[in-house]
């Protein structure tokens, strides 16, 4: 590496030129693969061309294409978006730094690495550890199970990138043998899905799953959204037919079947009633199992976790619908048959929670169903394959909106990077505030001191999870070592099964 204000490294594929930036080395859209366009279109990612001389690597690559825009300022032209960004103290090989790779969220359908909230600059500087972000495929490119391509290229993508980690990283002052990867929403369940594939395998020592999504799809199943996003445009779900299409205009069939899925719940299930056609496809090859059922046989033993999620997860999605307050009782018990545990769940729900509102068991049943109870559930598998996890809850509520979104999905997001400034276009400082309180910027530092010495240790700072004393961190203003507060709803779900959510009828 040369010093100054413009460090170098060199990786395998050639000399990138970064930027110090408040005492960080900082690296930006470093490609990993090639662009994924013409004859790739569709492919497995595959490795990034050499090139000669100094690639300037100060701005990010462009976003993969996705159905709604992304952050302001962010590239929007380019086919080069399988890239890597890198935030080290400093690009000595001989550091040996712990490393921490985001995979971020979106429904499995939107994101990009240069959101201004996933900037891993505090995190690196504060941790001592290097950061690293990436872009994946999403939505069609990356999750539409497509004829004639393998699937689940956005996790290939995710695979390719901890390779180039592998191979690299040492240079910019991280240790290849202390990787842990960190992620939210689609962004943990990609991860589960990492967990569990034999091409992952080896890649990363430790993980941090944050809301992890219960969805996996069958291979059947997704086959048959795979048609009716195709039948979106007139064209068949094979590569014949879809490479025609810009990448672009693609994920219009995403966002008109989007508003439609309804029409499909006989057939699809819950999934018909969710905001997304994307999730991880078990297809037996790239993903031979469900999560759950592969870490609770072993799968991934010797890799160290923290799993868990927000107290409120379902609320945020409330807000964005349009529903506080518009909740009746009809429509909870529609959402509790559609989504609750067992054979009489709507019965279940009520007994358990005999003075909830409808909006309360609209949002509660949601919550659990897709995020509180996979991520428990994920954490007991761990347990009973023989590895170690660590589960937490923040029940610290969002300090805006007078507290009505309580501590609600994405909320972990900000906290984690200490970042206020935007996730999705301006998500972070909605809920936290671009000033956030000194009781915030406490949270955050415990968040970030928990994450960072993780990666380095292997210890969070509390105790295992085990399925006695099932004792978590609750991250609030006052943060405590409990036992899981949500027993009445862990109960309700104790006999559930996730896995593979199948094709309901033909």
């Amino acid at each position: 590496m040369n010093a100054g204000e413009f460090p170098e490294v060199r990786t395998a594929a050639g000399v990138v030129r970064g930027r110090l930036e408040g005492g960080t080395a900082v690296f930006r859209g470093i490609p990993f693969a090639q662009p994924p366009v013409g004859e790739l279109r569709f492919a497995a990612p595959r490795p990034a061309g050499r090139w000669d001389g100094v690639r300037e690597a100060f701005a990010f690559g462009p976003p993969p294409p996705q159905e709604e825009l992304v952050p302001a300022g962010a590239p929007s032209a380019g086919d080069d978006w399988l890239t890597v960004n890198v935030w080290t103290p400093g690009a000595d090989p001989a550091a040996r730094r712990p490393v921490l790779v985001w995979i971020y969220g979106g429904a499995y359908k939107l994101g990009s690495a240069d959101d201004p909230n996933y900037d891993g600059g505090r995190l690196s500087r504060e941790g001592d550890v290097v950061v690293v972000t990436l872009n994946y495929r999403v939505g069609m490119e990356g999750f539409a199970r497509i004829e004639g391509a393998p699937a689940n290229r956005g996790l290939l993508d995710q695979v390719a990138a901890l390779e180039w980690v592998r191979e690299n990283v040492a240079g910019f002052g991280g240790d290849p043998d202390r990787v842990t990867v960190f992620g939210e929403s689609a962004g943990a369940g990609s991860i589960a899905a990492l967990l569990v594939m034999p091409r992952a395998r080896g890649l990363f020592r430790r993980a941090i799953l944050q809301s992890v999504p219960g969805t996996f799809f069958s291979d059947t199943l997704a086959g048959d959204i795979g048609e009716a996003l195709a039948g979106e445009l007139g064209l068949r779900p094979t590569v014949a037919d879809l490479a025609g299409v810009d990448p672009r205009k693609l994920p219009e069939a995403g966002a008109a079947l989007a508003p439609r899925m309804r029409e499909y719940v006989s057939r699809w299930g819950a999934v018909a009633l969710t905001p997304t056609p994307f999730s991880p496809v078990v297809d037996g090859d790239v993903l031979p199992a469900a999560p759950w059922e592969a870490l609770a046989g072993g799968a991934a033993r010797d890799v160290d976790l923290i799993v868990g999620h927000t107290r409120d997860e379902f609320r945020l999605f409330l807000m964005f619908g349009g529903l506080f307050g518009r909740v009746d009782e009809e429509t909870a018990a529609t959402a509790l048959r559609s989504f609750g545990p067992g054979p009489e769940p709507e019965r279940a729900y009520r007994a358990a929670f005999p003075d909830a509102s409808a909006e309360y068991l609209y949002e509660l049943v949601q919550s659990d169903w897709l995020f509180r109870m996979p991520s428990l559930d994920l954490a007991r598998a761990q347990v009973a394959g023989g590895g170690r996890a660590h589960v937490y809850e923040l029940t610290w509520p969002a300090p805006l909106h007078g507290g009505a979104l309580g501590a609600c999905h994405a909320l972990d997001v900000p906290l984690t990077f200490g970042n206020y400034d935007g996730i999705d276009g301006g998500l972070g400082g909605m809920l936290v505030g671009s000033t956030p309180p000194p009781e915030t910027e406490a949270l955050s530092a415990r968040f970030r001191s928990a994450w960072t010495a993780f990666a380095t240790t292997g210890d969070p700072g509390w105790p295992a999870y085990d399925t006695e004393q099932r004792l978590v961190q609750l991250f609030d203003t006052e943060p405590a070592v409990a036992p899981y507060p949500e027993e009445t709803s862990r109960r309700l779900w104790q006999e559930h099964t996730f896995g593979v959510l199948p094709l309901t009828a033909d």
